[in-house]
C-alpha cells in the first residue's frame, strides 16, 4: 500500500523525527559513508519483515545490522581478538563482520536468515552515526533500493526507487565511498565473503596473513553475495576497449565514453562514482552500457564484483 514518504534534514528535528519513526516500527533510509541504508529496528521482527516487504528482497538474504560503536556491537556477537584487531583499524569504516550471534541478542531471526551468525559494522558517515544514537538501538540496514537493482549513493535515489514504500528518508547528501562495505566472515578462518569499500590488501595487512575466500558454489552467509545484483535496466558488457554501435561507454582512464568513472585511473574515485554514473545512464534509457576493463587490485575487486553482478543473466 502506497504511502506518503518524508525527506528529513539532518538536524535535531529530523533525528528526533527519524527516531520516532524507528522506535514505532517503521522504515528509514539514512546515508552511510558507503551507500544509504533502508533502516529498520533489528529486534522487530515486523519492521525486519517490511524491510523484505519494501525492497522486493528475498528472506533467505540476511541483513546487515549498524551499531553506534565497538562496545554495543560487542552486545550482540560473540568477540575475539581477531574482531578486536578489525575494529581497532578500520571502525567507523566500510568494513562489516560477520560473527557468531549470541543466544541471548534478541534480534530478529528475519536479520540473520535464521543462520548461527550476524553482520554487523559501526559506519562513519556522520548522519548515519546522529541516527543511531538517537535511535539508541539496532538498525538492521540493506541497501536502500528495489532489491538486485542499482544502490543508492545519494537521496534522490531513494526518492526514485522506494517513495511510498517507506516512511521516511534522511538527506545527508552524497555517499563518500560509494560501494558497499567490505564483508568478512570471522566464524572460523577470516574470509572474504563480499569485497567492498575497504581494499582487501588493507584487511590482509591488519591481520598479518591471506584472507581465505568464500567460493562460487558455498552457501550464501552474507549480504551481496547473489549473482544477479546492483542491475540497471540496460544490459551491461564489461572488459570493453571497443563499444558496439548503440552501446554508451562508462569508461576508466583517458577514453572517450559517455561517462567517466575516473579519467585519472583512481580507484577510489571510480567506486564513488560508480552507482551513480549506473544511475545516470540507467535515466538515459537509450541502449546497453559497456564498460571499460577496470584493474583488480585495490578497490578494483569491489567495484568489478559489483559490475560482474550488474552484468549477470537475470531470471527476467
Amino acid at each position: 500500500m502506497s504511502q506518503t514518504t518524508k525527506l528529513l534534514m539532518p538536524d535535531t528535528e529530523g533525528f528526533e523525527d527519524a527516531a520516532r519513526t524507528l522506535h514505532a516500527g517503521g522504515l528509514v533510509a539514512f546515508p552511510t559513508e558507503t551507500v544509504y541504508g533502508l533502516g529498520g529496528d533489528a529486534r522487530n521482527d515486523h519492521a525486519v519483515a517490511r524491510i523484505f516487504e519494501a525492497k522486493g528482497r528475498p528472506r533467505f538474504n540476511p541483513l546487515i545490522v549498524h551499531v553506534p560503536d565497538v562496545e554495543t556491537a560487542k552486545t550482540y556477537v560473540e568477540w575475539g581478538d581477531a574482531a578486536d584487531r578489525l575494529a581497532s583499524a578500520f571502525w567507523p569504516g566500510p568494513l562489516t563482520l560477520v560473527l557468531p550471534l549470541k543466544s541471548d541478542a534478541g534480534l530478529s531471526p528475519l536479520v540473520t536468515a535464521d543462520l548461527p551468525t550476524v553482520a554487523i559494522r559501526v559506519p562513519a558517515h556522520a548522519v548515519g552515526r546522529a541516527l543511531l544514537n538517537a535511535f539508541g538501538g539496532p538498525v538492521a540496514a540493506p541497501s536502500a533500493n528495489p532489491s538486485g537493482r542499482i544502490s543508492p549513493s545519494e537521496a534522490a535515489h531513494v526518492v526514485a526507487g522506494l517513495s511510498g514504500r517507506i516512511e521516511a528518508i534522511l538527506d545527508g547528501g552524497a555517499c563518500d565511498v560509494g560501494v558497499e562495505s567490505t564483508i568478512l566472515g570471522l566464524s572460523g578462518a577470516p574470509t572474504l565473503l563480499r569485497p567492498g569499500g575497504l581494499p582487501v590488501e588493507a584487511l590482509e595487512q591488519a591481520l598479518g596473513a591471506p584472507l581465505a575466500h568464500h567460493g562460487k558454489g558455498d552457501p550464501l552467509t552474507a549480504p551481496g553475495q547473489m549473482t544477479s545484483h546492483y542491475a540497471p535496466d540496460a544490459r551491461v558488457r564489461l572488459d570493453v576497449t571497443a563499444p558496439k554501435p548503440g552501446e554508451r561507454l562508462l569508461g576508466f582512464g583517458p577514453v572517450d565514453c559517455t561517462l567517466n568513472l575516473s579519467r585519472a585511473g583512481d580507484l577510489t574515485e571510480a567506486a564513488a562514482n560508480l552507482f551513480h554514473h549506473l544511475h545516470a545512464l540507467d535515466a538515459q534509457g537509450d541502449g546497453p552500457i559497456a564498460v571499460s576493463p577496470i584493474p583488480q587490485t585495490g578497490l578494483g575487486l569491489a567495484i568489478n564484483d559489483r559490475l560482474k553482478r550488474a552484468a549477470a543473466p537475470r531470471d527476467a
